[in-house]
């Protein structure tokens, strides 16, 4: 079961904490986490394109002329896709460009990456921001500096959503602000330094204790 120290202001520590084997522990599955990765940035995709076709138009509905007599070719609409301004033939309508990824296989690649920045010692336990109840944007900059070593990017995961710590966060460049579980795999491997509070960390390793929906 891993162990790490709980880091606070000024380089010090408050004691330990134990993290769950299977959420930080797993082992390190590339292709799974690429996988995960791969499904959310196609669901966040729309596909926009679309070129109405001959029943999307409107009008087309009598002939342009008579059938003989004109010494022109016939003609049944002016909607058809041959006539100016008519309805495209095979055109490009919206489709579904989601990917699917079913549950199971999406924690284990959250606990995979997890593990991978644990492993590769780029995950901090902290027990707070130094903040003390104020907003301060300018101390919780130098408190993630400092426990993270001065890293240019940082995924904090806190276990709720409080004012306080989310507006003095929210505008530090380079910092993504998640809450508890709701988090994926995309945040944590392109996340940078990932830095959990002490209650965040015990709710995800409670997320192992979960029986699968």
């Amino acid at each position: 079961m891993p162990t790490l120290a709980i880091k606070t202001k000024n380089g010090k520590t408050a004691g330990d904490i134990s993290l769950s084997d299977r959420v930080f522990g797993a082992e390190r599955n590339i292709a799974l986490m690429h996988q995960a990765v791969v499904a959310e940035l196609e669901n966040w995709r729309q596909d926009t394109r679309n070129a109405p076709g001959r029943g999307d138009m409107l009008g087309g509905g009598r002939k342009p002329f008579k059938q003989k007599g004109t010494g022109r070719a016939r003609q049944g609409s002016i909607i058809a896709p041959h006539w100016t301004g008519g309805g495209a033939a095979h055109g490009p309508h919206p489709r579904d460009l989601g990917n699917k990824i079913n549950k199971k296989m999406k924690r284990a690649a959250i606990w995979s990456a997890l593990s991978a920045k644990l492993a590769d010692s780029e995950l901090v336990v902290v027990d707070g921001f130094g903040l003390d109840g104020k907003v301060s944007t300018k101390t919780a900059a130098s408190f993630l500096k400092e426990v993270t070593g001065g890293a240019t990017k940082s995924l904090v995961v806190i276990d709720e959503a409080d004012a306080v710590t989310v507006k003095s966060l929210r505008n530090i460049e380079g910092v993504t602000i998640r809450v508890g579980k709701r988090i994926s795999t995309r945040d944590v491997v392109d996340g940078g330094v990932v830095v959990i509070t002490k209650t965040a960390a015990e709710l995800l390793s409670g997320w192992a204790e979960e029986k699968e929906a």
